[in-house]
Order: structure tokens, then sequence, then C-alpha cells
């Protein structure tokens, strides 16, 4: 994504339009001059997207996705708009750019995060719900999970796993980041997610020394601290019995870090009765559906006709173009959408798990379909990256497309995609150097984060304290039981990143 206009006036102007959300500016410059929807900062730090994305400017999102903004672009650290939104828990940034087809596979060049790991860390729920949508089939949840092997909706349950279980630097996955900051909202999905009770960490990576290498989710919730969290984790049938590397058992852990509030449901032998949990409240089984109709019709339907069966009853103001499977109520395809990424109702009070409710009779839609005659008004895409997310994990169609399917390329399912155009870098663990184990268990635990590669003995202690202080402006409230959890996350980033996020918050 290089910077070919330069220090181009215009382009600096739009980089600020995108950061302050002026709506009105970005219009202007863009209708001047549409490449400009391509500038970047000096260096590649960032796109005018990316600003976008990380301060919560829908309609500028969307201005610059239509004028041609490449949804997949990278930053210097490899950090693509989808990346951030989720970052920053901003959830109809997110909604936007998959409808654009952006790739929520995509991992980031310095430790392997994905936008998974960037929503599970911060605690974004509603974030999570959306990246997994094109992976989780609208049905019922009990009949996805007992699918055979050859069925279709097996198989996207099969890219469902592989992804929400894709480990980041140090072999940390989504799981063990949410267990870890106390997110038991996060955790709960994440598990309905069929996220990995038994995923360990590597033996090298971001935390070898820390909690141990070898730990698991159960692991990092006891260092936590979250009760709910190791609840959650222990109903779904999680070891108490699992060592890590380090020989510590979850209970050995909950000790080191003080957290003796866990001991009594983390002993080996413990009789505690654990309570029952549901499904998650956040899962959104009819989000495929409607993602799919929303990227063929668009969501700037047409005005409403005068007959007032056709008008959505709902917003009142837009023509009715989807129905729920079961009650066939009709809605648009904007509140369908914003009904089924918003609801947070629990399962059991509407019907099967996972459906969403009716905002007319309270029925669980489980999907919807698409009204006859709606107008198919399909986003533009970038037609280099186009690709619809599933396509990343799951196997390349045997039968090449015909001629007459070339014709169309919106209908076309690209056969294969070599890897090296998906990541030009390998998103591996880095290796890491050593460090001392942690032995705060009283005192304050001091940062070993730098910002430009110096130890800690190298920096005063006024410096320490200015560069703590700056993180925390930076990266908002961290929770305060857990004194180490930067470490955990942070240590790997490096002066490029402090760079690429202080520019986006200046």
């Amino acid at each position: 994504m290089g910077n070919s206009f330069g220090c181009s006036a215009s382009g600096e102007r739009l980089i600020s339009a995108a950061r302050d959300g002026d709506l009105v500016e970005a219009r202007m410059l863009l209708q001047f001059n549409p490449c400009l929807a391509r500038y970047s900062t000096f260096g590649g730090l960032n796109s005018p997207l990316h600003f976008a994305a990380a301060k919560g400017h829908n309609e500028i999102v969307m201005l610059l996705l239509e004028h041609g903004a490449d949804v997949n672009s990278r930053n210097y650290c490899g950090q693509t708009a989808l990346m951030h939104a989720c970052r920053y828990g901003h959830w109809e940034v997110v909604q936007t750019l998959l409808l654009f087809r952006s790739n929520v596979t995509r991992a980031d060049y310095l430790s392997g995060k994905t936008a998974l790991h960037f929503a599970a860390f911060n605690g974004h729920v509603r974030c999570i719900r959306l990246v997994v949508a094109d992976f989780v089939p609208s049905a019922p949840y009990e009949t996805i999970t007992s699918m055979s092997d050859g069925d279709k909706n097996s198989s996207s349950l099969s890219s469902l796993s592989k992804f929400v279980n894709k480990a980041a630097d140090g072999g940390i996955t989504a799981l063990h980041m949410a267990a870890l900051n106390g997110y038991f909202d996060c955790v709960q999905l994440l598990l309905d997610l069929h996220a990995n009770l038994s995923a360990v960490t590597f033996h090298y990576g971001t935390s070898m020394d820390l909690i141990g290498a070898g730990s698991t989710p159960l692991h990092y919730a006891a260092c936590g601290g979250n009760l709910k969290c190791c609840q959650i984790i222990l109903a779904r049938g999680a070891s108490r019995m699992t060592l890590n590397c380090n020989g510590w058992l979850p209970l050995d852990v909950a000790r080191i870090w003080g957290r003796h509030w866990l001991e009594p449901w983390l002993e080996p032998n413990s009789e505690l009765a654990l309570p029952t949990f549901p499904l998650s409240k956040f899962l959104s089984l009819p989000l495929m559906s409607i993602l799919n109709i929303a990227r063929e019709c668009g969501l700037q339907s047409s005005t409403a006709s005068f007959d007032d069966s056709d008008t959505c009853a709902v917003c009142l103001e837009k023509a009715c173009t989807v129905a729920a499977e079961g009650c066939a109520h009709e809605l648009c395809v904007k509140c369908a959408l914003y009904l089924c990424s918003t609801s947070n109702i629990t399962s059991e009070m509407i019907g099967p798990p996972g459906s969403i409710p009716c905002p007319l009779c309270r029925h669980g839609i489980i999907s919807f379909v698409k009204l006859p005659g709606s107008p198919a008004k399909e986003l533009k895409l970038n037609l280099a990256l186009g690709l619809c997310t599933p396509c990343m994990l799951q196997t390349c169609d045997p039968n090449p497309p015909t001629a007459s399917s070339r014709s169309d390329f919106r209908k076309t399912r690209i056969p294969s995609v070599p890897s090296d155009l998906l990541c030009p870098v390998s998103c591996s663990p880095f290796p890491s150097v050593a460090i001392p184990s942690c032995t705060c268990n009283d005192d304050p635990c001091p940062s070993l984060e730098t910002p430009d590669g110096e130890t800690q003995d190298q920096q005063s202690p006024r410096h320490s304290q200015g560069v703590s202080d700056e993180q925390d402006k930076m990266e908002g409230p961290r929770i305060e039981k857990t004194t180490c959890s930067s470490m955990f996350w942070n240590r790997r980033s490096c002066h490029r990143e402090h760079q690429c996020k202080s520019e986006i918050n200046a």
C-alpha cells in the first residue's frame, strides 16, 4: 500500500477528515479526486480507511470503500482496517467492512494476530459475533453440531474451528486472551463457537516464562482471577489436573498470582457444584443469511412504495426486502441486519438456541430469505480482493468454472488462492528471547515493555513511568487485578506498532 501520491496536501486533508469524522470534507475531496481513497501517510503507516475504522466513523468508511479504497489494505504493521475496528470495538464499522468482504483470516506482521484476537483481547463480544458470521450456518444449533462429516454445514464448522483456534505469537488463542482479561461473555461465545479448551501455548513466544509454556485457557483464567470465567471453562469440561511446562496446575497459577478466591474451585478434588451455563446470548445464527442478502441487495434500499403493506414495520421508511423463516414477517435488510448484530436476549426465552427474536411476534428467527422481486444491488467490491471469507479455510472446488460462469465475475467463486497472496509473511509465531520469570506476587510488577527495544535496566524510573502513562492513554483502561496482563500481549510489539497507534490517537 505504497504512498504513490507523496506528501499530497489533499491526501493529508482526507486523513484529517477521516480521523475527525468530517463527512462533508471527505466527500468533497473524493469527488475532486477519487484516487485519494488509496492515499496513505508517509511511510505507509495508515490509510484514511484505517483512521476512519479506528475512530468508528462508519459513514466515512462506507464512503471510502465506495470510492475504491482497498478493504484489505495493510498498514506498516500488517494490520487491516478490520483489526482496528475490532481493537476499539466499533461493531458497526466491522459490519460495513464485512459487507465489502473484508478478509477476517489475515494476520498482522508482528505476532500473527487476527481481527478475532483483537476483539477477544479487548472484550468486544459484538465484534466477535460479526467476525465469525461467515462461518456459522443459519441452521438450528443442535442440527449443525450433529451433522455428518460430508455435510456442507459440517465443513463450515470445520472452517470455523480452524479460524477460532488460530494461534498468535506463542500459541495464544483468542480464548486464552479473553480468559486472561476476565471477559466471560467472550469466553462463553468462543466456547459455543468450538474454541479448543485443550489448546496450549508454545515453548517460545510471549507467554513462555510468565504463566509457563504449555498453559491452557484455564491456566490463563486462573491468572486473570475472574471467577465466572473459571466456572464457565470448568463447566465445559476443562481439566483441573493439566500441568504446564513449569509443572504448574491451574491451582498453582492462582496461588502464584494471588487469586485465592479461586482456590476452592480449582482444587483437584473440589466438590463444589458448578453452575449451569446455557448457550451464549450473543450467538447469532441468522447473521450469515442476512449478510449474504445485504451483499447482494445493498443496504441503501430504495424508498418504500406507496403501498403501506410493503413498508418495513420497524423503520417505517424502506421497502421490505427480507422475510424471517418461520413467522414470515417482512423487514428491510438494514433493520434485519441491525437486529442480528445487536440482539442479546437469552435464547431460551424465545426459542431455539442461537435464534434472534422477531421484533413483531418474538418468534425465534434462525435465518432470513430474500423476497421475490427484491432488487439486486450488489456492493462495489475490489475485484482483486473480493473473496468470500470461507474460501480462505475451505478446500477448493475440484471442478473448474465453465466459460459461461467466467462471464460474470461477481458470481464466480475463486477455485484456489495461493497462500503467498493472502499473507505476504509467515504467520507462524516469532521466536522470542528468554525473559526472567515474574516474581511479583505481592509487589507491583515492573513493566518489561520499552518503546525502542531498550531493556528495563537501561531506562530511568521516570522514563518508564512516562511510557506506561502514554500506553494507558492509547490502549484504554486495563484490568487492575491482572498486574502483568500487558506483558502477555504487548511485549512483542515493536516501535513501529507504537508509531501506527500514536498516529491514529494523535
